[in-house]
């Protein structure tokens, strides 16, 4: 049997479970998926603990996505940055970032390119993640973000990228083709990062936030006429990027996303 899981903390309400069991299921495959909730200061033996067990691949959540770096070899753009949220243990440690084709493939998935003049809200996590992604694909980045000087240290390490203030996205996205919310506004709240004037029908919005699936954003930019893409799209394809780099088996998009929007 073949084993693969998720490590994070919390965890207990992650669907990424049921996301994966799917595809087993599907491919008739012999494998399963479990969670593991470590200690914050027991990272490193929960790795070695898993490897050493067969475990063949680990998905990696808040908080250890950058502290499980130094404990694998990441590629290039996991290094680039600066977070892993897969881990291949079928040889020595890698490790990966999903989460960057999470963004470009959920795009393709709704027919739009992953070029022309991107703006991306926010510089943490998720913001870093799409940022590298998209000008790795060819776009023109721009980073808006409540904090300047963060959205300035994100465009220094993305290529050809620049930074900005929440107050110039009306101006940024006048442009833009694509938008990405990556920050977490609009999950708790009916609130919006951007201001529905600025939104207009040659955009494409991606918004990371998956709970609800429909957020102010998402209503806002499909009133204006634009291309919506709920954050769940970014989630299965981050899990298919996964599945498909411990697999090397094509993934059953189709039922993995039935079994995560069910879960949701």
């Amino acid at each position: 049997m073949d084993v693969f899981g998720l490590i994070g903390s919390p965890v207990e309400h992650s669907v990424s479970p049921q996301m994966h069991e799917a595809a087993y299921e599907t491919l008739e495959m012999d494998a399963r998926y479990v969670t593991l909730e470590p200690a914050e200061d027991a990272l490193g033996p929960a790795v070695d603990g898993a490897s050493a067990l067969g475990v063949d691949g680990l998905n990696v959540t808040i908080p250890f996505k950058e502290s499980v770096l130094p404990l694998v070899e990441p590629d290039p753009l996991a290094e680039r940055i600066g977070a892993v949220n897969t881990v291949d243990l079928s040889g020595e440690p890698t490790g990966h970032n999903t989460d960057a084709a999470g963004v470009t493939r959920a795009f393709e998935h709704h027919d739009v390119s992953p070029s022309g003049t991107a703006v991306v809200v926010g510089a943490g996590g998720a913001g870093r993640a799409a940022a590298f992604a998209l000008a790795d694909a060819g776009a023109d980045v721009r980073i808006a973000n409540r904090t300047v000087p963060r959205a300035e240290a994100l465009a220094e390490a993305v290529s050809g990228a620049d930074a900005h203030g929440l107050d110039a996205l009306e101006e940024l996205l006048a442009d833009a083709d694509l938008l990405v919310n990556a920050t977490s506004v609009g999950m708790e709240s009916d609130e919006t990062p951007v201001p529905a004037a600025a939104l207009h029908g040659d955009l494409a919005v991606l918004d990371a936030v998956y709970t609800p699936l429909e957020t102010r954003l998402l209503r806002e930019a499909a009133a204006a006429g634009a291309t919506t893409i709920d954050g769940a799209w970014m989630l299965l394809f981050q899990g298919v990027e996964a599945f498909e780099l411990w697999t090397g088996r094509s993934a059953p998009v189709e039922a993995m996303n039935r079994a995560l929007r069910a879960a949701l």
